[in-house]
Order: structure tokens, then sequence, then C-alpha cells
């Protein structure tokens, strides 16, 4: 007596599991591959704390406000009002790493919310004695920013000048001291998409 029916469940079995592997869910989002690029690391000729305080001074000088900061890493932040509806604001975190050197590796990374105003209306009750209740839209109307949007920044110029920015504020030898990078455009690094008609 045969088995026929063996040798087609184990093809079965290997089909779904191939149709698992391959399923659109698991693929990262964006294309995120883990390339190595240098996108947002860079080594520097300095110890983690110089580097760190280095990175410092160039948020400081470009108008973020800094909300953390050690010899180990920087956090700060940057607001930006394109039009009346939307805003922006532009979050930094730089982590300085030493090496088997002594020479800083440090990792930056930027991520930028947008918030848009929304208009929320209230109406107000109103006691008729024959009637009951009745609401009227005679209220007031209240403005928030709800946030809209949120990705990591991959502006490659924009860490490109960020790191351009922290050489210039390292130690450098007094005979050839840097001349300062231009500045930071006043736009985020990332505007948003045209909006779809």
């Amino acid at each position: 007596m045969s088995r026929p029916a063996v040798a087609p469940l184990g093809l079965v079995i290997a089909a779904l599991l191939a149709g698992c592997a391959s399923n659109p869910k698991d693929v990262a989002p964006s294309g995120e591959t883990f390339d190595a690029d240098d996108t947002y690391s860079r080594v520097l000729e300095s110890p983690p704390p110089q580097a760190c305080e280095a990175a410092q001074r160039a948020l400081l000088g470009q108008g973020y406000v800094v909300s953390r900061a050690s010899g180990e890493g920087v956090e700060a932040s940057k607001n930006f009002q394109l039009d009346a509806d939307t805003h922006t604001q532009l979050v930094v975190r730089v982590t300085c790493m030493q090496q088997h050197d002594g020479r800083a590796l440090v990792f930056v990374n930027a991520v930028q919310d947008r918030y848009a105003l929304k208009k929320t209306s209230s109406s107000a009750s109103l006691g008729v004695g024959v009637l009951g209740s009745v609401s009227l839209p005679v209220g007031s109307s209240e403005d928030s920013l709800v946030k809209v949007a949120s990705n990591t920044v991959q502006n490659q110029d924009f860490y490109r000048r960020f790191f351009e920015r922290v050489k210039y504020y390292l130690p450098t030898e007094p005979d050839r001291a840097a001349a300062p990078p231009p500045p930071e455009p006043a736009a985020p690094p990332d505007p948003p998409s045209p909006a779809q008609p």
C-alpha cells in the first residue's frame, strides 16, 4: 500500500513557508538596508568629550535649544514656522563614543516632526422653557497643533554641513585656523512633499 499524499503535503508546507518569507509586511520601511555609508557618523581627531562639546557649540551657533549635554551626548531642538498653519520641530541627537585609538566616533540623528493647526468649535446650550435644551453654534473655537508627520532626516547635505561645523569648533593648531562654514538654511532639511490634487 503506497502513501502518495506525503510528498504533496511536504511541498505545500514548503510553499507556505516560502510565501511567508516573502511577505511584503516583512520588508523594512523606506528600503532600510543598513548599508555601510557614513551619512550619520564620522571619526573625529579628538576625544569624545571635546567632540560632544564641539557638537553642542555647533548646534547653539545655529539657534538650537540644547536640552541635554554631556561628554557622551547632546540633544537639541529647533522650530520652524513655514506658514500660518504649519509648524515643524527638528530634534537632533548626537552620541560621542571612544574608539580604540582614543578618537571620537560621533553619531548624529535628526528627527523632524510636523504639526498642523486644527480648529475645533464648541457649541453652547440654551435652555428654553417649553422646548427644553437647544444647542446653538454660538460657542468659541479653539486652535491646537496636532502632529501630522514624523520622519528621520535622511538629507545627506544636512549631516555633511553639521559635521563641517563640528570640525570648525574642534581645537586646531593656531597657524591653521579653519574658516567658518556657511550658515544653515532657514528651512527644515526635509521640506514637506507637495500636496496631492
